[in-house]
């Protein structure tokens, strides 16, 4: 521990001086709307190692695991607090018939993964190994059915066959496969990216098949999932102005995807380690639109749904750039630095500050995928940058908004564009304890953050941060990127905290 706060006194001194610039000023008598715990949810999909040799290795491997699922990377998720976890895709799950991934294993039939590198798929990880994954790490479940290339008897069937305790065909089949009780299905939704991949469709088409297919999703009393209607992309509100409309009554929520790229182009997109400045720059400000996207969002659905009962689920959302060099393009295997923690916590504070309507998001994805949590090799493992931002941010769950305003906050600018330098959040956790979320953008300047409304209490604080901006970790060094504890003063009824550049800071208050 002494060596690594050394480190970071060396890396704040190497920093140009701080100031104190900015003031966050909390409200703590004026408490909104709670954070649904779920906005912290995760993605894993049958796409290259996010599930099998990241997460599944089988029953009989070498690899610590029980009952098929490794003991590294369960723990790891376990002490994030995962809540929620959606499969099996993605682009995926258009493809994906339910009654190939049950019974005995040896004989499932091999298929081929279409979407993502054209690989045999042996469904080895069907319905129930993905309950028994969420059961263990004490996660919910998401399940996207298959709109696509399914039907809505096929989807009906297996929501009968996951949530029925009855005596029918469909109950007794999933009791011989080995589960008695019925499964927890928190979330299902029908069909994913049907603007895309899902189906290449309009609004309008997708929601008369919405439509109908719910109409025949039944479950018994109690065991209800909430429904999603499978949204729109970037920002385009034709999907959210549709479905608000047209299905209001018939879902929960509606879904979103809105992916960073450094670049802004899909054919070169950027890469994850040895960027310029100016990406560090342009990666930030594109995963700051995510504000636009759910502002305009919000208003289409504050117009069709003043009373508030549908949610905005952003249930893709994360860092795209381009593979790693000399891996399968189709496996979307990308490194994991500062830089993506940096835009997580960027994205957590947006989702809070939109507490209302965004009640559950999905990063993109869990393991070895685009911006992962973890990251393995055969039996190693190691956690990423934006696994730590995750982790700094658990107290969040479930807790409530404080309003907060910035005064003196100044930009970070670059190529004549501009972005603030501070993003904050704050909340009232379920501990009793104000918690303050702090976001220094700013790669080469420390700034001094005084924090108002929060009183002279009891205050520590976490930073992660790093010297370079592509700093990660590695199978050699594992922890080169991790968080540490960072000094806070209080005085004249203020907190403050001096931020070192490109950094993200939480501040707990009492207790």
């Amino acid at each position: 521990m002494k060596k690594t706060m050394i480190a970071l006194s060396l890396a704040f001194a190497a920093t140009s001086h701080a100031q104190a610039a900015t003031t966050v000023k909390i409200d703590t008598a004026k408490p909104g709307p709670v954070i649904d715990k779920d906005v912290y949810g995760q993605f894993a999909e049958h796409l290259g190692s996010g599930i099998y040799g990241g997460m599944w290795v089988g029953p009989q491997s070498k690899i610590p695991n029980t009952r098929g699922w490794r003991n590294d990377v369960i723990g790891a998720l376990k002490k994030l607090h995962v809540p929620l976890v959606r499969w099996p895709g993605g682009c995926f799950a258009d493809e994906y018939h339910w009654r190939e991934g049950i019974g005995p294993r040896n004989k499932r039939p091999v298929k081929v993964n279409t979407n993502w590198g054209g690989v045999e798929e042996n469904n080895a990880v069907g319905t129930h190994e993905f309950f028994d994954l969420v059961e263990q790490i004490g996660a919910d479940a998401y399940v996207n059915g298959n709109l696509g290339t399914g039907s809505p008897q096929e989807m009906s069937e297996w929501l009968e066959y996951m949530t029925s305790d009855s005596k029918s065909s469909l109950a007794d089949l999933r009791r011989k496969n080995g589960r008695d009780k019925p499964f927890k299905v928190a979330y299902f939704a029908v069909g994913n990216e049907a603007w895309g991949c899902g189906g290449n469709m309009k609004p309008e088409y997708y929601s008369s098949l919405y439509r109908q297919t719910v109409s025949f999703l039944k479950t018994p009393p109690g065991q209800r999932p909430k429904l999603v209607a499978s949204g729109g992309n970037d920002n385009d509100g034709s999907w959210t102005e549709e479905l608000s409309k047209s299905a209001k009554h018939m879902t929960d929520g509606i879904s979103f995807h809105y992916y960073t790229i450094p670049t802004g182009k899909w054919e070169v997109k950027g890469a994850a380690t040895g960027f310029p400045a100016d990406e560090w720059f342009s990666t930030l400000q594109a995963t700051m639109r995510m504000e636009d996207h759910i502002s305009k969002n919000a208003a289409i659905l504050d117009k069709n749904d003043p009373e508030k009962k549908l949610g905005f689920y952003v249930d893709e959302w994360g860092t795209w750039y381009d593979v790693e060099k000399g891996t399968n393009a189709g496996f979307l295997y990308q490194q994991n630095t500062l830089r993506d923690a940096v835009v997580a916590a960027l994205n957590f504070n947006i989702f809070h500050a939109h507490a209302d309507r965004v009640r559950m998001t999905n990063i993109a994805q869990m393991v070895n995928v685009l911006q992962a949590m973890v990251l393995t090799d055969k039996e190693k493992m190691l956690l990423t940058p934006t696994y730590h931002a995750y982790e700094m941010y658990v107290p969040f769950q479930g807790a409530t908004t404080l309003p907060l305003s910035l005064e003196g906050n100044r930009n970070f600018s670059s190529g004549g564009k501009s972005i603030p330098q501070v993003s904050a959040s704050a909340a009232r956790g379920k501990d009793g304890k104000v918690y303050v979320a702090l976001v220094n953008t700013n790669p080469n300047e420390a700034e001094e953050v005084s924090i108002a409304g929060v009183g002279e209490g009891k205050a520590s604080a976490r930073v992660l941060t790093a010297a370079a901006m592509d700093a990660h970790n590695t199978f050699a060094k594992p922890d080169a990127v991790k968080p540490a504890p960072i000094d806070v003063q209080s005085s004249g009824g203020k907190l403050t905290v001096k931020m070192p550049a490109k950094s993200v800071v939480v501040v707990a208050v009492g207790g």
